[in-house]
């Protein structure tokens, strides 16, 4: 530790001046602080066998999809619903005649072939190597950028570069990391404009996790991130926690017999469930409603729908 200097003066100004220096330090941090926690969510990924059937389910619901093309891995194919503000719900399937090798080698392939639903999310990065730099300072694993792409239906060719965060697989505890090589508007809005109306983005990603207090210190520990609310859901069958104004919730299980224990048993640590904001919320019907950290949320089925999916009304 460095010796502290004081000024030179009398008892009362060695006491003004700590006064200043210590409500001057947190303003000090801020910027560290918001840029470490500077969530924009990209997509967020819904993973099945049969992309049909998952576009099917969401249209019965009233939430249209677009279909966006094969991915360049002979594995997987995806359809999307985009959102004013950027982001969009991925839809992700297997390719008609997919390679069984490719497919058992993806990143998620057990969610693909278990039908998972909830998988994985991104944030979007203009700056991705100085965001690898920033995570592997604060001791958080991280890969280098690897090149990535597909070729929409209309033949335009997308190209963008990830990082994957975190020891889990890509997008599931921490985000992936995403940034364009070709124009970002060409991936989200392939039909030139927001596939979607009634939503505004993706509000929440809400993950299962096996220790709620040890997934909130990880998640503190890679942004940055003030101290967590917590709050039980009886229904949801979890122990919840916030963190601040970043667009994540951990979900523990309330029960090892529970839905939630389940899936972690199957899936891991990974998205169990995805919240949008809603702009025209009286539009859908709720198969249920609950309230976390002050915020209604609704759920449509997810008997009929296949996974969890809610929504909030947007408070803008």
């Amino acid at each position: 530790m460095g010796r502290e200097v004081f000024p030179r003066g009398d008892g009362a100004s060695r006491t003004l001046y700590n006064r200043t220096m210590r409500s001057l330090l947190p303003l000090a941090l801020v910027p560290a602080l918001l840029g470490a926690a500077d969530f924009q969510i990209d997509h967020v990924t819904v993973a099945a066998t049969d992309l049909k059937r998952m576009q099917a389910s969401l249209a019965a619901l009233g939430i249209v999809s677009v279909y966006g093309g094969a991915h360049s891995n002979h594995a997987t194919e995806m359809a999307l619903v985009s959102f004013p503000d950027g982001s969009y719900l991925e839809l992700m399937g297997l390719q008609t005649g997919a390679d069984a090798a490719n497919v058992e080698r993806h990143v998620w392939a057990k969610f693909l072939q278990g039908n998972a639903g909830a998988c994985a999310w991104a944030v979007r990065e203009k700056d991705i190597a100085g965001e690898v730099e920033r995570l592997r300072a604060a001791g958080i694993p991280v890969g280098a950028p690897e090149a990535s792409g597909r070729e929409r239906p209309d033949g335009v060719r997308l190209q963008w570069e990830t990082s994957d965060v975190g020891a889990g697989p890509r997008g599931t505890f921490f985000p992936f990391l995403i940034h364009d090589l070709t124009a970002r508007d060409q991936r989200a809005f392939p039909q030139g404009k927001p596939g979607s109306k009634d939503f505004r983005g993706v509000a929440k990603v809400v993950i299962a996790v096996r220790d709620l207090d040890g997934a909130i210190a990880r998640y503190r520990r890679a942004y940055g991130l003030p101290p967590a609310l917590k709050q039980v859901d009886k229904n949801f069958g979890a122990h919840l926690a916030a963190l601040g104004g970043a667009p994540v919730v951990l979900a523990q299980p309330l029960t090892s017999d529970s839905w939630l224990a389940a899936r972690l048993e199957q899936f891991g640590e990974a998205p169990c469930a995805f919240v949008l904001t809603a702009t025209r919320p009286n539009r859908f019907q709720a198969a249920s409603k609950t309230r976390w950290f002050g915020a209604a949320i609704s759920w449509f089925d997810s008997e009929k729908l296949g996974w969890r999916l809610g929504f909030e009304e947007s408070r803008q």
